[in-house]
């Protein structure tokens, strides 16, 4: 009961937080700021059913009265292999994203009552709110793209809104050049579009900028939803939203899913794998328990074997719904084009990843002591996961792998959604947008810290240790220094732990430097290494 109760507490608190900033009037406006372009991920834009009848339009994703019922509804649906497209169930309906706030609206909070609470439905709503601080201005410099999340990437009518998305945009602004920021998914979904669109995408974009983009897919997780299907909240939030069934049988046919799968072509350095506890018995009736390793070519027939008897029943109609290879086939298309793409030379292009959170990687099913005897469980027994380090979804080896010219990437400690509203991110995202210059700004008197990299990585050694290491970097602007002053100055600091009991031993070495540049500037780097041991 205590935890249900602290969960109703953080969804007020999340109510009062969103109340305040709302009312709030924007009191700033920079006109010189480059206009931004929100893209987001799976399942993050809104999206209405619009009957082709009526014209009625119905909220179906995200809602809280009677979600499940109309999600399936509304938005179950089957994938055509010959134009690419996921067609909804209903013959009667069309799906669409609402395009008010100059698309803003479609990704800022997906929660239509606020009572869910959370990073998954508080999506963009912390950084639309930080960049109107920043001077940013909805309709003139701020944006946001939102699209249907079940069809692919490289589907041509997504691409062809994002192209007249980028014109708009281009336009509202006066000719300035955009800044692209994608999350998780939508960075699959604009690297497609670079790709395909090279043009477009050279005559209006300055700067991408893609936060936690799986670029070589999200194994752990997309496995598990391959199979069990997956939950958008967690507790008792769940008895408002959709169940993870319903979502299952949605999902196992869209193609985006299979975009996410683990790509094929990429030497991991820890391949993802899918394992099952089997149980088998030979000719003369003797049984055998054995742990069957699967990479991820290998782990194709598993699903197509797990998922051959799955069925949906959708107006009194049975229909089968097993792993679709025509899917598939589609997906590993995408995923060449993927692999091909490239940034043009005058287009600059970052990459902010998760770290610091254990990430599913491999998948495992049933135990020594209950092993599985049939594959045809496998969607209803709970997985275990073999994780690694990253963001929670998106592991950290395959968001820093994105395959392309880079000016930076930076690892910020954060959960997959949750890194949105970081506070590094957000320091980060102001200087390369070149929005941390402030009007009444005086060196004389004061000075700005301007972070340029920012990186944090932990592993544990065969022999039990922890080792995390830390490597942040600054700019400093401030008044003028005497030329006494040009030295660079270097420092250390050596701090150690030992517990009361000595079973826990901790050391910390730190590095920093303050090197002078023109102009005021400093540029300040702190190296730090960290290790401890439990007896």
């Amino acid at each position: 009961m205590a935890v249900l109760l602290e969960d109703i507490v953080k969804s007020v608190e999340h109510l009062l937080m969103l109340i305040s900033k709302t009312s709030e009037e924007q009191s700033y406006v920079d006109p010189t700021l480059d206009p931004v372009l929100l893209v987001p991920g799976i399942a993050g834009s809104i999206l209405n059913a619009v009957d082709d009848k009526t014209g009625k339009k119905e909220r179906v994703w995200v809602r809280i009265l009677g979600a499940d019922h109309e999600f399936r509804n509304k938005l179950w649906s089957r994938f055509d292999p010959a134009t690419g497209r996921t067609v909804t169930l209903d013959s009667d309906t069309h799906i669409e994203v609402p395009q008010d706030r100059y698309g803003l609206y479609a990704i800022d909070n997906l929660d239509p009552d606020m009572v869910i609470g959370g990073d998954c439905v508080y999506y963009f709503h912390e950084m639309i709110v930080e960049f109107l601080k920043w001077g940013y201005q909805e309709g003139t410099t701020l944006f946001g793209f939102g699209y249907d999340f079940r069809q692919s990437n490289r589907f041509q009518e997504t691409l062809e809104r994002l192209a007249s998305k980028l014109e708009s945009v281009y336009t509202a602004s006066g000719g300035r050049k955009i800044n692209i920021i994608s999350h998780s998914m939508g960075g699959l979904l604009i690297k497609c579009f670079m790709s395909l669109h090279t043009d477009i995408f050279e005559k209006y974009v300055k700067n991408w900028i893609a936060i936690a983009a799986p670029f070589r897919g999200a194994p752990g997780y997309i496995t598990s939803t391959f199979l069990n299907g997956t939950s958008f909240v967690d507790g008792w939030k769940q008895n408002f939203f959709i169940s993870k069934w319903s979502m299952h049988q949605l999902l196992i046919e869209c193609p985006s899913i299979y975009e996410l799968m683990a790509c094929l072509d990429f030497k991991w350095e820890h391949v993802p794998r899918l394992e099952i506890w089997r149980k088998k018995c030979d000719s003369d009736g003797n049984s055998t328990v054995m742990l069957e390793s699967y990479p991820p070519e290998e782990a194709i027939p598993i699903f197509v074997e797990a998922l051959s008897i799955n069925k949906v029943t959708y107006d009194g109609v049975d229909m089968s719904l097993p792993f679709n290879t025509e899917i598939l086939k589609w997906a590993n298309e995408t995923r060449e084009l993927l692999s091909s793409a490239e940034v043009p030379d005058q287009i600059k292009f970052y990459n902010i990843y998760g770290t610091n959170n254990e990430t599913p990687h491999s998948v495992c099913y049933g135990s020594e002591d209950v092993p599985v005897s049939d594959l045809h469980q496998l969607p209803t027994l709970m997985a275990k996961y073999i994780s690694v380090d990253g963001d929670g979804t998106v592991p950290m080896e395959s968001a820093k792998a994105d395959g392309l010219r880079a000016e930076a990437r930076v690892g910020v400690p954060g959960d997959h959604r949750g890194i949105l509203c970081d506070r590094h991110v957000f320091r980060v995202l102001k200087h390369w947008l070149k929005a941390d210059h402030d009007p009444f700004y005086n060196p004389l008197n004061d000075y700005v810290i301007l972070p340029t990299a920012f990186d944090i990585e932990s592993h544990k050694t065969k022999g039990g240790l922890q080792v995390t290491s830390l490597k942040e970097e600054w700019e400093i602007i401030g008044e003028e220094q005497d030329s006494k002053e040009d030295e660079t100055l270097v420092g250390s600091i050596s701090v150690s732990l030992v517990g009361g009991d000595k079973s826990l031993q901790e050391e910390a070495h730190a590095t920093v430097m303050v090197q002078p540049q023109n102009d005021g500037k400093k540029h300040v780097e702190l190296k730090a290494l960290s290790v401890s041991a439990s007896a």
